[in-house]
């Protein structure tokens, strides 16, 4: 049994894994991913009680309760950077022993759900409204380090997006990633559905301009005119492909649920983004303590 070297997996004084300063008995079985580290309060004051509060750089973690459903909630950062080192973290958590820095003879699975924020790329999908994404689509190149396998359902969307964005014209190979249907099975009234596109940044890679032009001008429309079978793009924010990518490689479930903070298509904003938040993380988690 290979050991993993104090430079691979760093463990800190307290026993806890470096990024997140989480130790394994102070995480859930079920994670609830937020980008905001000011998100994960605004989650935990639903709990009932809350057992550990950790924090290290943006990674806030609450785990607590929710009646007998012990749940964790995480901030993650922005951006698929952050999504490995987070889901790497976790999976170390769960899978790994730190005293003997050895991987575990019995794998265990957890349960990660994202609550984000995005852009609707549909105009019928307006703001305010829940998005729950069916595939996570990255035009990043995080799941390019790992050894990714498609079912030939996602090689099909893969090549349809490819063929119709001509997006390999710029040297970007996009990938992609399924959601759990044990987990998306849940989330059915109040929730549109659609494949969510993970982008590498804000700007340029939303198709926003403000003193740079675009390599690519007419990818947004192509992602919103983009269809294959009974799949269509239904938004596009930051984090959601790393995370289906790297749950389906580590032998986790994951879902990432989405509030419409603007519609890209009717150039729309939230009016009160709060109020939407909140209303998703109060849906979101009495459907999530059900489970």
């Amino acid at each position: 049994m290979s050991v993993i070297g104090a430079s691979e997996l760093i463990i800190n004084d307290r026993g806890a894994v470096y990024h997140l300063n989480v130790r394994p008995e102070e995480i859930a079985d079920t994670i609830i991913t937020v980008g905001d580290p000011e998100r994960v309060p605004n989650v935990s004051k639903y709990f009932d009680r809350i057992e550990y509060k950790c924090e290290h750089r943006e990674f806030v973690t609450h785990t607590g309760y929710i009646g007998n459903k012990r749940i964790s909630v995480m901030s993650t950062g922005i951006g698929p950077d952050n999504i490995d080192i987070a889901l790497n973290e976790v999976d170390a958590l769960v899978n790994i022993n730190f005293e003997t820095r050895t991987i575990n003879e019995h794998h265990k699975s957890v349960s990660v759900i994202r609550m984000g924020t995005c852009g609707s790329l549909q105009g019928e999908v307006g703001v305010d409204q829940l998005v729950a994404g069916t595939h996570g689509l990255g035009i990043d190149n995080l799941l390019h380090f790992y050894q990714l396998d498609n079912t030939d359902e996602e090689k099909s969307i893969l090549a349809a997006f490819e063929e119709h964005t001509q997006i390999n014209k710029t040297n970007i190979k996009p990938y992609i990633a399924s959601a759990s249907n044990d987990l998306l099975k849940h989330f059915k009234e109040g929730y549109s559905k659609g494949i969510t596109v993970t982008c590498p940044g804000f700007y340029g890679p939303q198709g926003r301009i403000l003193r740079l032009p675009l390599s690519m001008p007419n990818l947004v429309d192509n992602m919103t005119s983009f269809k294959h079978g009974n799949h269509h793009i239904a938004n596009f924010e930051m984090e959601t492909s790393a995370i289906y990518g790297l749950c389906k490689l580590l032998g986790h479930h994951c879902l990432s649920v989405n509030v419409i903070i603007a519609n890209r298509v009717k150039k729309e904003y939230s009016k009160n983004m709060a109020v939407a938040v909140d209303n998703m993380i109060q849906k979101t988690l009495a459907i999530i303590a059900g489970i």
